[in-house]
């Protein structure tokens, strides 16, 4: 009997194959290990402070437990075909979450920086894998006809987690302590890998496959390409970026490193990563799209609570929750998706998400210093919303053209893309914020003269407030110096401001790639 079932899974295609379990239980420890995987990815920002002052260290030096997380599963990423030739898709899976669960105990018992960074680093190899290898794995679950309301599930996770991030780091660190934000991640650790062990199934091109080597050159073109480019992008601000020799050299060597492993990967015969799936037309540029789409969200992930907390005095908390009406907008964009996908059409419903996402990022232009966090609320509600509505049909749509057996190679190239888009992103828009608040320094710094009936008639108004307590000279002295802070804060303020815009931007220009794309699988 078993050799008769061996030979029918040897004959039998790779769309052909489904998991003998429901599918939707299936997801329940995939959905489970890609909430703690993606929640960790911003868990960690508002606990950086806390960190530095445990470590004795500056904050600046703490934010390499970021970069090297970052590093650690940047590089794993686009290997995960590899390691589930070598291991077995299963296996490797599980030894993912093992490495992952035991690294994040790591975490919380590190008693100093190297022992955290090293840690994050090995928390970064076991999470990096898990991403590609759930999306692979519930889209193989699920007949096509299905797969639209799975990945609905499965974007919601996704987008969901690193917005809460913050918030639920804030609650914890200010509750409990910084060490718990890891320590969560251990109950999710051991009930995804006794789930993973009685329910998931391998299919016949998934298991262990002997003969495997690696592709060294690739791997080290690989290694070298985003150390590089992961250190230029999350130093390169701090080091005035190409005013730095070292930030110099660095891009260089990530350039020449990023062209030679593309061009191995496509000259090698067994190479690391299947790169011919680029020439897939959905595949291609339904990763362009998500490249921007994760820039996008992690870039506004990321500026939003660091405005609130460093120009109104918010907490920690209340900066993480002012990121929960953007979940909601998930959970409503999901439910939306899952009903509505298979009458609205993929295209169209990803045509309206960046849509809705564009007038989110324009919604920000009307926020000011005094606004509270319901202002806040609607423009952060619509980036949920087109978020999920673009992201969900999107993830579907770049891999229906692909076969089952390519997909788990496909997941990881598109995953590394997007880590890439993000880090670029969250860079590129840091950079902005100063460089635009120089500018509006520069523009508004005209307008403090004599000259200016309003600045003096404001300048007058300060003045008298102070010399009740000082002489006249100081006085003025002092209200100057208050109006020049708070022309500092209006800059910055804009400088924020045009960022958001630029988020409107980029979900308009990408919007047009949505028409290139099929809307069937080719034959």
């Amino acid at each position: 009997m078993s050799e008769e079932v061996t030979t029918q899974e040897s004959v039998m295609k790779p769309d052909e194959w489904r998991p003998s379990k429901n599918p939707w239980i299936i997801a329940i420890p995939l959905m489970a290990s890609v909430f703690m995987y993606c929640l960790d990815e911003t868990i960690s920002n508002v606990a950086l402070p806390y960190m530095a002052g445990s470590f004795s260290c500056s904050h600046n030096e703490a934010t390499w437990v970021i970069t090297f997380y970052l590093i650690a599963s940047g590089i794993i990423i686009p290997a995960v075909d590899f390691f589930c030739k070598l291991f077995g898709r299963k296996n490797f899976f599980m030894l993912s979450i093992i490495v992952f669960t035991l690294s994040s105990f790591l975490c919380g018992i590190s008693n100093s920086l190297i022992m955290m960074v090293l840690a994050r680093f090995l928390q970064g190899i076991g999470g990096g894998a898990i991403l590609p290898l759930s999306q692979s794995i519930m889209m193989e679950s699920f007949p096509k006809e299905s797969r639209p309301r799975a990945m609905a599930l499965f974007g919601l996770g996704v987008v969901f987690a690193p917005i809460i991030g913050p918030a639920v780091g804030g609650w914890i660190t200010e509750n409990w302590s910084w060490p718990y934000i890891y320590y969560i991640n251990i109950p999710i650790g051991f009930f995804v890998l006794a789930a993973a062990k009685t329910l998931l199934e391998e299919p016949p091109y998934a298991k262990r496959q002997k003969g495997i080597k690696l592709d060294a050159i690739g791997f080290t073109f690989l290694s070298i390409w985003l150390v590089c480019l992961q250190i230029v992008l999350d130093k390169g601000n701090d080091a005035d970026w190409f005013g730095s020799t070292w930030i110099c050299w660095l891009t260089f060597i990530s350039c020449v490193a990023g062209v030679c492993f593309f061009v191995s990967q496509f000259k090698l015969k067994n190479p690391l990563t299947d790169l011919t799936i680029m020439r897939d037309k959905n595949f291609f540029f339904g990763t362009v799209i998500q490249m921007v789409l994760m820039g996008v969200m992690m870039a506004s992930s990321t500026i939003l609570p660091t405005m609130l907390q460093s120009m109104m005095g918010y907490t920690p908390f209340l900066s993480g929750i002012s990121m929960v009406p953007r979940g909601a907008g998930c959970l409503i964009a999901t439910v939306f998706s899952a009903i509505f996908i298979t009458k609205i059409g993929e295209k169209r419903m990803v045509f309206i998400g960046l849509i809705i996402l564009c007038i989110g990022g324009l919604a920000f232009g009307e926020i000011n210093l005094q606004i509270s966090l319901m202002n806040i609320g609607f423009p952060n509600l619509l980036f949920g919303i087109g978020m999920i509505m673009a992201m969900v049909p999107l993830i579907e749509l770049s891999c229906r053209t692909l076969r089952n057996d390519q997909l788990t190679n496909a997941s990881g190239v598109q995953n590394l893309l997007k880590n890439v888009g993000a880090a670029i992103g969250t860079s590129l828009v840091t950079t902005c914020i100063s460089r635009f608040g120089q500018v509006h320094q520069n523009m508004m710094v005209g307008k403090l003269t004599d000259l200016n009936p309003a600045y003096t008639e404001r300048l007058q108004h300060y003045a008298s407030a102070f010399m009740a307590n000082t002489d006249v000279a100081s006085a003025f002295y002092t209200a100057k110096g208050l109006l020049y802070n708070q022309l500092l804060q209006q800059s910055t303020l804009w400088a924020y401001i045009d960022s958001f815009r630029l988020f409107a931007i980029a979900s308009f220009l990408i919007a047009p790639l949505v028409l290139l794309m099929n809307r069937h699988k080719t034959t």
